[in-house]
């Protein structure tokens, strides 16, 4: 299974938060599902963290990457593909870093783990 990670997934799971599902946890550890971590989320979490709407145990620029290297996650840069997806979206979410996460889930033909709600109602297929 091809799994692409929200944002706050992927803080949950780093941070062993106890909101991570059982389903979760049984994705993450399934040696054979590819997990990826999008540009996007990276970009999002130092937005957050500039803004004081989150806090990290170290400055994102070595938080993230050695969480990304300890779980073995695949990096997944944005492309001009996943930025002219976005055009051919409703709106049901307007959150542009979800937008453009739910436009690589589309053209990269990833299931998206999340909690978000208004992101089902994409026609992508989403764990939680």
């Amino acid at each position: 299974m091809k799994i692409l990670l929200d944002t706050h997934t992927f803080l949950w799971w780093v941070a062993d938060d106890p909101q991570i599902s059982t389903n979760a946890k049984d994705i993450f550890s399934n040696p054979d599902n590819e997990v990826y971590f999008s540009v996007v989320s990276a970009w999002e979490i130092i937005i957050k963290v500039g803004t004081g709407k989150l806090s990290l145990s170290e400055p994102p620029e070595t938080y993230i990457p050695s969480r990304i290297a300890s779980n073995q996650f695949e990096i997944l840069p944005v492309q001009m593909s996943h930025i002219l997806r976005i055009n051919s979206l409703p709106n049901f979410h307007k959150d542009p870093f979800d937008r453009l996460l739910i436009a690589q889930s589309l053209v990269e033909d990833l299931s998206l783990i999340t909690v978000d709600s208004a992101i089902g109602q994409y026609p992508i297929k989403t764990i939680w």
